[in-house]
Order: C-alpha cells, then sequence, then structure tokens
C-alpha cells in the first residue's frame, strides 16, 4: 500500500517505535527512508577574536558537526538492517540542521507516501490532548502525505 515510507529517527527509544510501525506498514514493495537530523552546532560570538583565531574556531565545529553526522549515520545503518532483514529495502539519510525543515524536504524531493515519528507531549490535562511538539506539529500542518505519530509518554 506504501511505497515510500519516511520515519524521522531521533536515535532514541521512541524512534526505534516509530521505525517498527513503519515496517509493520510496510510490504515487500516499500522502502523504508530513515532519516536524522543532526542539530548544528551553532557559531558562538566571535568578534574578540583574531581573524585566524575565529577561523580556526569555526573549522573546530564545522568538523563536530560533521563527526556527529558519521557517528549518527553508523547507528541509523544498524536501524536500516533491521528493515532489511524483514526483506524491506531502507535507506538512511543523515543531514545537519533543522529538523522539520529537513523533513518536509526530504517528503517533498522523495514523494513519501506515508511520515511515521513520534511525538512527546510535556503539558498535563487538557491542554495534554491538543497538543503536539513543534516538530510534530510543523509535519502535520505542512504536508499532504498521511503522517502517523507515535505517543511515546503514556
Amino acid at each position: 500500500m506504501y511505497k515510500t515510507i519516511l520515519v524521522p529517527h531521533a536515535g532514541t527509544e521512541a524512534g526505534d517505535k516509530a521505525l517498527n510501525h513503519a515496517i509493520h506498514a510496510a510490504n515487500a514493495s516499500s522502502e523504508i527512508i530513515i532519516l536524522h537530523v543532526v542539530e548544528k552546532m551553532q557559531y558562538p560570538p566571535s568578534f574578540a577574536l583574531s581573524s585566524s583565531e575565529r577561523k580556526s574556531l569555526l573549522h573546530s565545529i564545522d568538523n563536530a558537526n560533521d563527526e556527529m553526522r558519521k557517528d549518527m549515520e553508523k547507528k541509523m545503518e544498524k536501524y536500516a538492517q533491521q528493515c532489511k532483514e524483514k526483506g524491506i529495502e531502507a535507506e538512511v539519510i543523515v543531514k545537519i540542521g533543522d529538523a522539520s525543515e529537513n523533513i518536509l524536504r526530504a517528503v517533498k524531493n522523495r514523494k513519501v507516501d506515508l511520515v511515521v515519528m513520534s511525538k512527546r507531549r510535556k503539558l498535563k490535562g487538557v491542554k495534554k490532548l491538543l497538543s503536539l511538539g513543534s516538530v510534530s506539529r510543523k509535519i502535520v500542518e505542512n504536508t499532504t502525505c498521511p503522517v502517523f505519530l507515535i505517543d511515546v509518554e503514556k
């Protein structure tokens, strides 16, 4: 039924639950795209540094961002292997930047049929029923494909 399923995965237990749901929703002709977005380390104010010190600092931060991306690629490959063991094609994408922007871009560019992702609720009482996290909300409000949200807090 679903040809391309996107699973935004933060490398957490909640992401594992979302991936398991995606595997159950998939069939032999489906592909699961596992997307992890590394939140980019921001550059600190550096106006008091010399040009060479600033360049060195920015280079170090860029290297740290790239190392985090590489580490997560390795971790996400293990999740892709779980899909392959079930006979489902899987692809890993790891990006650096804003999670919601990268998820929405992947939905559009990869012609995703279904997004399966976890969500967290931080509020109590009646507000809890009406709330979504900022990333979940942006995805639900800005995509036309179905979005299956896995509630990880009970």
